[in-house]
């Protein structure tokens, strides 16, 4: 196994595309967000990438068939911008696994043409989220007006630890080859996998790329949310309850 190694699966002719990354983090809110613009969006599998920089591991799909752990670039043509989207249930392992990783992204994006790169992820809070800001932050050369106006804040050292893992590394590296990259955070409490977090992101990806996408399954998920966290804060109010006969089947 190489260090990064790519499968070709197709060679659609892109128009400059922009690439949109969302691998697991903070509320899983980029991971949500590009998976479900693949699934709501006309995409094609383009490339996968193993590395001996994810976890040595297979996943077990349908019929009992496994596949090496990887991720994939999905190509979609929304009508406006093309869209190089990087999304799957990894991140690469150790300091120099996460640069070599990065690297290699970068060499399929320019290989496509890509002259943009949108990261997202979340920016944890701490607590239970009511209303979903998205906080911004760029590279050098990344474009702040047109993402402010599509509702984004760009605050003085904020998220106060940086960014960690290929959200932030697609900043740094793209910077070092000229290409323009913004990572978009929604704000999340950080305990949860967070859905409403990850369609206020796709928000402003609207807006700015002018494309729309369909939220319905992300609202459902959302409302299962907040009806699963209602249900615990209202057994967490009337304290310890006492285990009743049917509890008690389960115990000895």
């Amino acid at each position: 196994m190489d260090e990064v190694q790519v499968d070709v699966i197709a060679d659609p002719d892109l128009e400059e595309p922009v690439l949109i990354e969302g691998l697991p983090g903070v509320g899983h809110v980029g991971k949500l967000a590009a998976e479900h613009l693949i699934e709501e969006l006309e995409s094609e599998p383009v490339r996968r990438v193993h590395s001996e920089y994810f976890p040595p591991q297979v996943t077990v799909g349908e019929e009992g068939v496994a596949e090496l752990a990887g991720v994939e670039f999905h190509a979609i043509e929304t009508g406006a911008r093309d869209l190089l989207v990087l999304a799957g249930d990894y991140q690469a392992n150790g300091m120099a696994g996460h640069y070599r990783v990065a690297e290699g992204f970068l060499d399929i994006a320019e290989a496509f043409g890509t002259e943009e790169i949108i990261t997202l992820g979340g920016v944890p809070t701490g607590e239970i989220q009511e209303e979903y800001a998205v906080v911004g932050a760029r590279n050098e050369s990344g474009d702040r007006d047109r993402f402010e106006e599509g509702g984004v804040a760009f605050d003085t050292d904020e998220p106060s630890g940086g960014i960690v893992g290929t959200s932030g590394l697609l900043l740094g590296l793209g910077e070092r080859r000229g290409i323009p990259a913004i990572c978009l955070m929604g704000e999340t409490s950080g305990y949860l996998v967070d859905p409403a977090s990850a369609k206020a992101v796709l928000e402003v990806l609207e807006a700015v790329l002018e494309f729309e996408v369909d939220f319905t399954r992300l609202e459902q998920r959302a409302e299962e949310l907040e009806e699963f966290l209602a249900e615990f804060q209202e057994q967490q109010s009337q304290g310890p309850q006492a285990p009743g006969d049917e509890d008690l089947r389960y115990f000895g």
